[in-house]
């Protein structure tokens, strides 16, 4: 081990380092949840992640990668971040996708408190029992694009540190609010927050959602296979549909959600001309 002014930089070239062994352990979402922390891997997260001020705590990276970024590296120690250089097998044996730019970095996850006066948006986008890692991370990136206040993960989602949820968010789970607790926790901080609740449903109730779009609040989109789940369907104040004059039978949920989001954030009376 050495130091070059405040950064600890280590070397590990065993796979059965016990760090290691520990870090790989976090590919598991129990895990997960029992240390409080997850790995990112690549360039774009571990910027987005400095630059948004997640909590860092180790960054790990080959020697190749080391010896070509040293003067990007050095100065992430700024707030003590710990650095890591690891082989290139090491590297690979931590890695999620088949070719490992060389950098992830270890994170503390953000509080998971919830209180029910934390929903001071007008804008929100209730997730419900969606599983597919790529489109709950999909959904929170266009949430971001479309300037919604935040996202609300009701029972039943995948979880939110999942690797391909936080590669297809791409840096957006730091960019907004996201709160992740119980279906109770949650209704009770809308109805707090005076926020009406439009449900997608494919029956006879559900209205276009052209007649709704422009009002505050909490646009649910359900599970890909059976959709919104009775406990949200049953506290709607209207459900919404997506009129589709071509053939198809049904949206993917993010497309859906994309198409909602944005109708519904922006939508002034007339076309944005910028």
């Amino acid at each position: 081990m050495k130091k070059k002014g405040e950064t600890t930089v280590e070397y590990i070239q065993s796979k059965q380092n016990q760090r290691i062994k520990d870090y790989r352990k976090l590919h598991l979402a129990k895990n997960r949840k029992k240390t409080g922390k997850y790995l990112i891997e690549g360039e774009h997260l571990l910027e987005e992640a400095l630059a948004y001020h997640a909590s860092i705590e180790v960054v790990l990276v080959t020697s190749s990668y080391y010896e070509s970024h040293v003067n990007d590296i050095d100065p992430i120690n700024q707030s003590s971040t710990e650095i890591l250089i690891l082989s290139d097998e090491v590297m690979d044996s931590l890695a999620f996708t088949q070719h490992t730019q060389g950098v992830m970095a270890l994170v503390k996850k953000e509080s998971d408190k919830f209180s029910n006066k934390e929903l001071i948006g007008s804008h929100y986008l209730l997730c419900d029992g969606i599983q597919d890692p790529g489109n709950l991370g999909t959904m929170i990136r266009t949430a971001d694009a479309a300037g919604f206040d935040g996202v609300l993960l009701a029972e039943g989602c995948v979880d939110l540190y999942n690797d391909k949820v936080i590669r297809a968010s791409q840096g957006s789970l730091w960019h907004l609010p996201i709160y992740e607790t119980s279906n109770d926790q949650l209704l009770k901080a809308i109805q707090t927050a005076k926020l009406p609740i439009y449900c997608t449903a494919v029956n006879q109730d559900a209205e276009d959602y052209r007649k709704h779009i422009g009002s505050k609040c909490v646009l649910v989109l359900g599970n890909e296979g059976q959709g919104v789940g009775t406990y949200w369907m049953k506290e709607a104040e209207k459900s919404v549909y997506i009129p589709m004059p071509g053939k198809a039978e049904s949206l993917n949920v993010s497309i859906a959600a994309g198409i909602l989001m944005f109708a519904w954030k922006q939508w002034q009376g007339e076309p944005n001309n910028h």
